[in-house]
């Protein structure tokens, strides 16, 4: 089962090498070349040797010439390698990018339900320390076992002229260094895959902890995490020491293996030597036969270190393989075309949807959108506000009846037409490491500074830009670096004004502002909102008095909708929430 799984891989793996062909052959041919060259140095040096074996005979020019060829040899072969070097360097590096390429494209083809049911970290351990750890493997397989291999077969046919019948001691023996290898590697693959998905789950905990950092210091929570890594550390250091210790028994026993085999040809080729008289087998050649069986054996040690090394880069291969392999259900709209003109009527039609089926969530939710409405989505938590955002956007797909854009069902537009249709203003902020400028113009990176400006002037963040070492060209780090949680938002809701949409979304887009800049963004968010259809998810019940219609929702179900006027009047579950934010200690 294992050796099928690992053939799969190593078949796959293949497939990316086809853009590499010539590189191959090349390397073939080079490697062919280099190895020919230097293993014809044995020969020249026992012809010399031959050249100096009693008092008297020996021929100084004879030897000369001997030495030249041997230095041209080696320069030619230091050459080849050479060569050999960058291209394999650039086929291994080139397949990697391929497989990281087709790894993160992959990615973003997935439904935001694959990554919501993922830990991040495990992604990103086998996008990066996965294809690292399969790339060393792939390069040392690439420079050594055809290497290996070739050394193997030009030694027997060197050896096979100074003496077939050692040859055969040399050829029979030598082999069972290759079955202790292949028995070794068998064992350590499972060990390599299992510690390859600890370091997965190391790497995903590593990422969850930088993230919460804060937290994790602000409930005192450093010793639980703490134990809980050193829990996972543990673990893999015992199965890195496992895979570690059991694949380093192949170069020992191959090792000894092949000592025998030296001895054996030293004893066997002395004995024909002296009984010859050096007439079947001189000492020279008896030096070159020595020199090619220590030869002969070293490619057996080089090919059983590569194997117990692709033994690991397969096994990571195969993880990032799940990823690109990963069935992603073909999606009808994506031959629709990529742009759409909306005038912003969307309309909800016996809406059913849960995340798992055990556990309804909204259920037959019908509601209809005209065009410039303002609608407001208010409730408490984990009543199916954002869910609600979730499926207008097709973060997920309803489970029943339909969601309707100016009369079409939503499943039948082009996904990322659709999402054009909606600017974004969400609770939790996303910032890339840059320039402020760059961060604003994210969706329109051919804009102006006089636009990029303008917009945030009407976000009311010009100010606070201005103040910073450089200003719009100030470089932020990751996830906005040191700017404040209400700054962050700031700049996400710069981004939106640059390139309004027709519909709006805003999810708690002003959480994190103090209660003065919420004013004046309550204000620029009118002008923004002006004609278009907008969706305002909120907690704070004041901020969408001035709303078209409000949505109450409880446990899935829209439970009261009106204005919020009428909705007081009622002196329902709305009145309810409404006055519980009011009252007094």
């Amino acid at each position: 089962m294992k050796k099928a799984k690992m053939l799969k891989t190593f078949i796959k793996v293949l497939k990316y090498l086809k853009v590499y062909r010539l590189h191959f052959a090349l390397s073939l041919i080079f490697t062919a070349l280099s190895v020919a060259l230097s293993l014809y140095v044995p020969v020249q040096v026992g012809n010399a040797i031959d050249l100096a074996v009693g008092k008297g005979q020996v021929d100084s020019a004879g030897i000369g010439k001997i030495l030249s060829s041997i230095l041209l040899s080696i320069l030619i072969t230091g050459l080849l390698q050479w060569l050999i070097g960058i291209i394999n360097n650039k086929m291994t590096y080139g397949i990697v990018r391929n497989i990281r390429h087709s790894a993160f494209e992959k990615l973003q083809s997935f439904p935001v339900s694959y990554v919501d049911s993922h830990r991040s970290g495990e992604i990103v351990s086998r996008m990066i320390a996965d294809v690292d750890q399969f790339s060393d493997g792939l390069l040392l397989g690439f420079t050594q076992f055809f290497n290996g291999v070739l050394t193997i077969f030009i030694t027997i046919f060197f050896m096979l002229t100074i003496s077939p019948s050692i040859s055969l001691i040399v050829i029979l023996i030598t082999p069972a260094s290759l079955f202790v290898a292949a028995f070794i590697a068998k064992k350590t693959y499972s060990m390599f895959k299992l510690q390859s998905e600890i370091r997965g789950e190391q790497t995903s905990l590593i990422d969850e902890m930088i993230g919460s950092h804060k937290t994790v210091l602000a409930f005192g929570k450093e010793k639980d995490v703490q134990k809980e890594f050193d829990e996972i550390n543990r673990r893999l250091s015992k199965a890195s020491l496992k895979a570690i210790f059991f694949s380093s028994t192949t170069n020992p026993v191959t090792r000894f293996l092949n000592g025998t085999v030296y001895a054996l040809v030293a004893l066997f080729g002395s004995l024909v030597c002296i009984s010859s008289g050096g007439a079947s087998l001189s000492v020279g050649m008896l030096s070159s036969f020595l020199a090619y069986a220590t030869q002969y054996t070293k490619p057996f040690n080089e090919i059983s270190g590569v194997v117990t090394e692709l033994q690991n880069a397969l096994a990571c291969a195969e993880r990032v393989f799940e990823i690109i392999e990963e069935p992603v259900p073909k999606d009808p709209s994506d031959s629709e075309p990529p742009e759409i003109t909306v005038s912003g009527e969307v309309e909800f039609d016996s809406v059913s949807f849960s995340y798992s089926p055990e556990k309804p969530l909204i259920k037959d939710l019908s509601l209809s959108v005209k065009d410039g409405m303002k609608v407001a989505i208010v409730g408490p938590t984990g009543c199916g506000k954002t869910t609600l955002i979730n499926l207008l956007m097709r973060f997920y797909d309803v489970n029943g009846g339909e969601i309707r854009l100016d009369g079409q069902d939503i499943r039948k537009i082009n996904k990322a037409a659709l999402r054009s249709s909606f600017g974004m203003v969400l609770q939790d902020t996303w910032l890339s490491e840059g320039t402020i400028r760059d961060n604003i113009a994210f969706g329109k990176p051919d804009a102006t500074d006089e636009e990029i400006k303008e917009a945030a002037k009407a976000a009311h963040a010009h100010s606070f830009i201005r103040r910073l070492p450089m200003g719009y060209d100030t470089v932020i780090g990751e996830d906005g670096g040191s700017l404040s949680q209400g700054q962050k938002q700031l700049l996400c809701i710069s981004r939106v004004m640059l390139a309004l949409p027709e519909m709006l979304i805003l999810d708690e887009a002003t959480s994190s502002i103090d209660t003065r800049t919420e004013i004046r963004i309550q204000k620029a968010f009118a002008t923004m909102m002006q004609g278009r259809t907008s969706f305002i998810v909120a907690h704070r019940l004041s901020t969408i008095k001035e709303s078209d219609i409000i949505l109450v929702m409880k446990d899935g179900n829209v439970v009261e909708k009106g204005t919020h006027e009428e909705l007081l009047a009622e002196k329902g579950f709305y009145f309810e929430l409404y006055n519980s934010q009011f009252e007094k200690e």
